[in-house]
């Protein structure tokens, strides 16, 4: 039975494939980064926006979730943001004409990339029940519209909110309050499919599901792990923190199933070594490990912690450390005793030599940063993984003492904050107590929907209004085509977006577009200029301000479409001053101030030059808000991914001219890779074993206990060094092949780095 499907060749009949860098940035950045920009938007406009990058007194770059140094360089941006920023400030708009030309069946035969080349939006559309067009509408009619919907539902649970990690965080208290106020908890984010597992983990064991680092860590660190990310494409600017780690003497190592360019050799586009020399060199060790075998190496690692602590009793484990902070240790200690290096090795596709280095590393540094992103959290035994993280950390004393500490790298720009503001269908009744307090009505207790459930939640007809402030769900999630038809099954679908993608196709019966202003954008208001605020993955929170007038007069800024949309749906039926919000920003941060820890005195502290820190127990003071009050040692059991014969475990991943599912072009240079996304990167001894050829065109099925076949249709296999018996291709075309059943335990993420495929060719 096949249950889901898409195909490749026709849409890139152009596909060339070169060979794969080994160094990331230089002069080429330089170019990707600049000409387009200039070409788009124009050399003023250009120098305009660029110098206000992630500055102090500019915006927030929102490709990604990296904190900002202290001293902020002239151009403190990377390729990729300059790519986003392009993106979003292009002058170009959707004109009128459009959606009388271009019915909603015909979007969907369209590409992501064809979608957001064609321009910002800027005016409210409507597709009413029936009608294969939208439809220009007013801001009132928009709003009457989706207000109309959601007090027609019989139940507010009928209702589900989605939100971008690109949401700034007042934007996010603003819209949680209005959910929470019309009746509902479902609140499903960005975060259920990234970092919800680093979420679950670290609040059991440190009592913080975040970061315990500050930037500056980095350069005060001896030893850095990186495990499951490439931050050459997701995170450049980090590769300038690594630097100055090396420069100071630190050793690199870093753990993935495919060698990326941004892992090994890094030539800063500012500095006269990384335009005219050679770079520097970052990993001193590279462990190309299986997929899903990351737990098996931190136990191992652990393991050989132990060992030699019991061979030199009282020099290896930071015995006071572990003593006033921490409890479990007895428990692992008897647990990893039994660990089966056989198993192990099996698992990780390492050696023991190459552990045990790893090891010795780990055991002659004072000060380790283990830092990861989605390379481990979207594994079945994601939770548990990152609990070994914990357990490793915490052998040494490795957190809470400078360059030290747990460093999960976030994606989106805010998706931290969007959380902390209450962005969450699970937050703690603290919080719902202090929104009752501050604004006078009980919020709903009972926990919401988060976005797999959301989708189930579709099928079984449970959900029939669906609201995204921001994003792109269907392309996002997983088991696209199951995806797909659960949002066409519902009655209504509304999208905040800048610009078009996959969701505004992929609707209900009813749907609506309501065009926003983006971050770089000037939001002018009737009390003046608002500024917006961030929290980045450090857990610092500073000011954005947009920097060049809204590329049309009709946006509005997302305060004021859920301030407006608020009204038009709740009335006076609570007494908030919507209206109040939306005339001053200051009042919306005066009310967070009184409601979230560690924003008392908002507006004042934002308005800090880099704004201001906020608290974290573990960093800080070694405290840890968990059930015991101890930073708790976990035992984890192993369960190795298992890879049947003539089988690949493939994992997905964005290209290099990539941010989320928005494509900025067809290339991804650093693996070689032109003019097409339709590859599947395959280590040569599999391509042979499996009787392939590297360019044959194959199909991908992912197999699945529900026999269902999902399939990639017509890829071409690249022959390429990822781990034996690993694959990968691009995200998000490949989440067809990911049943929505496959997720993490606990946290429920899609296990997108570990679905187990075959591969066939294609027919003549």
């Amino acid at each position: 039975m096949e249950t889901g499907a898409a195909s490749g060749s026709e849409e890139y009949p152009d596909l060339r494939v070169g060979h794969a860098e080994d160094v990331a940035v230089g002069l080429p950045a330089i170019f990707h980064s600049m000409e387009p920009a200039i070409r788009q938007l124009g050399l003023t406009r250009t120098a305009q926006l660029f110098t206000s990058i992630n500055q102090k007194d500019g915006f927030d770059c929102m490709s990604c979730a990296w904190p900002d140094p202290d001293e902020r360089k002239a151009l403190e941006f990377c390729e990729n943001g300059a790519k986003a920023v392009t993106w979003e400030a292009t002058p170009v708009t959707i004109p009128s004409s459009f959606w009388a030309e271009t019915p909603v069946s015909e979007l969907l035969t369209k590409s992501e990339y064809w979608l957001g080349m064609q321009g910002r939006l800027v005016e409210p559309v409507y597709k009413a029940k029936g009608s294969d067009h939208y439809v220009p509408v007013s801001w009132e009619k928009a709003f009457a519209l989706v207000a109309e919907k959601l007090n027609s539902l019989d139940s507010p649970d009928q209702a589900a909110f989605y939100t971008s990690g690109r949401t700034a965080n007042e934007t996010a208290f603003v819209y949680q309050l209005f959910v929470r106020a019309f009746g509902t908890n479902n609140l499903p984010d960005c975060s259920n499919m990234c970092h919800e597992s680093t979420g679950t983990a670290l609040g059991e064991t440190i009592g913080i599901g975040k970061s315990t680092i500050a930037y500056d860590d980095f350069e005060n660190t001896d030893l850095i792990i990186i495990m499951g990310q490439n931050p050459g494409t997701n995170h450049p600017r980090m590769l300038t923190a690594l630097e100055d780690a090396k420069r100071n003497g630190a050793k690199i190592v870093s753990v993935n199933p495919l060698p990326e360019a941004g892992l090994m050799r890094y030539k800063n586009p500012q500095t006269v070594r990384g335009i005219a020399g050679r770079g520097t060199t970052l990993s001193d060790q590279f462990l190309q490990i299986r997929s899903g075998g990351d737990m098996a190496l931190l136990q191992a690692v652990g393991k050989r912690v132990l060992d030699a602590e019991r061979e030199r009793p009282g020099t290896v484990l930071d015995h006071e450390f572990l003593s006033a902070h921490t409890l479990g240790l007895e428990e692992l200690q008897a647990h990893l005793a039994n660990l089966d290096e056989s198993e192990v090795l099996e698992a990780t596709g390492l050696s023991s030599a190459e552990i045990d280095e790893l090891a010795g590393r780990y055991i002659a540094a004072d000060r380790v940063i283990i830092t990861w992103a989605m390379g481990l959290t979207q594994h079945k035994k994601a939770v548990e993984t990152l609990r070994e993280i914990i357990n490793l950390l915490l052998l040494r004393g490795n957190i809470g003492k400078p360059g030290a500490g747990a460093s999960p790298i976030r994606g989106h720009s805010n998706v931290q904050g969007d959380r902390t503001m209450g962005v969450w269908e699970q937050m703690s009744d603290t919080f719902l107590d202090a929104l009752q307090k501050e604004f006078g009505f009980d919020p709903p207790r009972e926990h919401g929907t988060d976005s797999l459930k959301a989708i189930e939640s579709m099928q079984r007809g449970e959900i029939k209004f669906w609201f995204s402030m921001g994003g792109n769900l269907v392309a996002a999630i997983s088991d696209t085509a199951a995806a797909e038809a659960a949002m066409h099954g519902t009655e209504m679908t509304v999208q905040v977006s800048t610009k078009l993608n996959r969701s505004h196709a992929v609707v209900g019966e009813e749907a609506l577009i309501l065009p926003t202003m983006g971050r770089t954008e000037v939001d002018l208001q009737a009390t003046g200029p608002q500024f917006m605020s961030v929290e980045d993955s450090v857990c610092a929170v500073h000011a954005t301000h947009g920097r060049v007038a809204p590329v049309a007069p009709s946006l509005l800024s997302e305060i004021s479409i859920v301030t407006r949309l608020a009204r038009a749906t709740l009335g006076d039926t609570v007494p908030i001053d919507w209206a109040g919000f939306e005339r001053d920003y200051d009042v919306i941060r005066d009310h967070i101030g009184r409601v979230v820890p560690g924003f008392e005195n908002f507006n004042a502290q934002v308005r800090r030059k880099g704004g201001f820190v906020l608290p974290n127990g573990p960093r800080d003071s070694r405290t840890f808000a968990t059930a015991t009050g101890k930073a708790m040692i976990t035992v984890n059991h192993l369960e190795p991914l298992e890879r049947p014969e003539g089988r690949l475990i493939l994992q997905t991943l964005r290209s290099h001219d990539q941010y989320n599912t928005t494509i900025y072009s067809l290339n991804d240079r650093y693996r070689g890779i032109k003019n097409g996304r339709d590859v599947i990167f395959v280590n040569p001894d599999d391509i042979a074993e499996l009787g392939l050829t590297d360019g044959q065109r194959v199909d991908i099925f992912s197999e699945w206990k529900d026999d269902a076949d999902r399939v990639l249709r017509n890829y071409r296999v690249v022959s390429y060094p990822t781990a034996k018996g690993c694959a990968a291709a691009y995200f998000p075309e490949a989440n067809v092949l990911i049943p929505l059943a496959s997720a993490a335990d606990r946290s429920n993420t899609p296990v997108s780095k570990a679905i187990v495929v075959r591969l066939e060719p294609v027919a003549r």
